[in-house]
């Protein structure tokens, strides 16, 4: 018996992706959770386990296509079998209730408008006629009106996509846009903004529109900080020695590790810091849970596992979530000053730069020191300018006095 494969709802209000890999072609054999297609979305790259043992009979889709949760993404069978002969019954089988199926099975839904209307009428769920749809054009559907049942989708396997829905609400058929590869000074690339850059985009638009942005700068000497790294049984980076002093000195200054919601200011209680993760594909922010109970060492390990699960984009939606304060890093990159935006809903978010040897007046003596700029991008609804350099300056004298950092 064939089986539509259709790409699940992962939750986290994603309705789309991108499929990035298919790691199995037409008339391969394929087992129960092996891997069949790598899918990004808008948080990470989302596995899809096959649900099924059989032979892959069709693949609806090729990378780089863009997919609506709800859609065909392959036909598992048997070797041989048609597709013709099996799509009637395959119709047949498609459940009348809106699709709401996850990676952890099926939801039954309440009944919506549409449904309500249908059964004041008289009509029964044994006598509606079936409906193949994402989540996102039904609700499209709805808020236009447009009663589904009236609709021959246009998508691949009869479902009902968006251009559908508007057509049937009367609205115009949007017309083919050319895109010129050139403009009136020479020829250009065009690139779609998707996937995490999309994200990140809109991310930074929700801080910016959301939140009073204030940056704090300042100076570390971290010539004391640096042979103390130097002397570990391990050579430390700085970073887990900046993620222990952010802990003491948010323990001094809790309205540092905040949001805002609902016009009241939330204290977070816990340490859970977020550290952002430079990607071919863009920046992504895996967050450290629990920072202040681990060792350095531990937080060292830590971030390099995240680093490299980041840029192989492995990283689990949940190691996305629950942060508290971020640190961004443009200091490996060589550049020393810029004003990092907050990780909305947080309040704060600190930016070092790159570490540079220079001349200061220590003890009444000229010296060589190692200087560290550091940046604090804070919402002014959270904090004032005042306890802002407070937390500054708590933060620079921790770094320069790092003994107890190391524990």
């Amino acid at each position: 018996m064939v089986f539509e494969f259709k790409f699940p709802d992962v939750g986290e209000g994603i309705t789309e992706g991108t499929i990035v890999k298919w790691n199995v072609k037409e008339g391969d054999k394929v087992k129960v959770d092996q891997i069949l297609a790598e899918i990004e979305t808008d948080k990470a790259v989302v596995e899809a386990p096959s649900p099924k043992k059989g032979t892959i009979l069709k693949l609806n889709h090729t990378e780089g296509d863009v997919i609506q949760v709800g859609e065909v993404l392959a036909v598992i069978g048997k070797k041989g079998e048609k597709l013709e002969e099996k799509k009637e019954k395959v119709v047949k089988k498609v459940s009348k209730e809106p699709y709401t199926g996850s990676v952890v099975g099926f939801l039954e839904e309440a009944p919506d408008e549409e449904e309500k209307q249908l059964v004041k009428k008289g009509k029964t769920a044994a006598t509606r006629k079936t409906v193949s749809a994402s989540p996102k054009v039904r609700k499209l559907a709805q808020n236009l009106g447009v009663n589904l049942e009236n609709i021959a989708g246009t998508g691949s396997g009869g479902i009902i996509n968006e251009g559908d829905v508007h057509k049937a609400a009367g609205h115009e058929t949007p017309k083919a846009k050319v895109k010129k590869k050139y403009d009136m000074f020479g020829y250009i690339d065009r690139k779609p903004l998707k996937g995490i850059r999309k994200i990140t985009a809109e991310h930074m638009m929700e801080a910016v529109s959301n939140a009073a942005l204030v940056t704090h700068h300042d100076h570390v000497d971290v010539t004391k900080l640096s042979n103390v790294r130097k002397s570990g049984k391990e050579k430390l980076t700085y970073l887990p020695f900046i993620i222990k002093a952010i802990i003491e000195a948010l323990k001094k200054h809790p309205y540092v590790a905040t949001s805002i919601e609902n016009e009241e200011i939330i204290i977070k209680k816990y340490y859970n810091i977020g550290v952002a993760v430079d990607t071919p594909e863009g920046l992504m922010v895996p967050v450290l849970k629990g920072a202040d109970k681990k060792s350095l060492y531990d937080l060292a390990k830590e971030i390099d596992n995240y680093v490299e699960k980041a840029k192989t984009r492995k990283i689990d939606l949940m190691d996305l979530k629950g942060g508290v304060f971020t640190i961004t890093n443009i200091g490996v990159i060589g550049s020393t000053y810029f004003t990092p935006i907050i990780n909305y809903p947080e309040t704060c978010i600190l930016g070092t730069g790159r570490i540079e040897d220079q001349a200061r007046v220590v003890d009444g003596q000229l010296a060589v020191r190692k200087i560290m700029p550091i940046s604090l991008t804070y919402d002014h609804r959270a904090i004032d300018g005042a306890e802002a350099a407070r937390f500054m300056n708590d933060l620079r004298a921790l770094l320069e006095d790092p003994k107890s950092l190391v524990k």
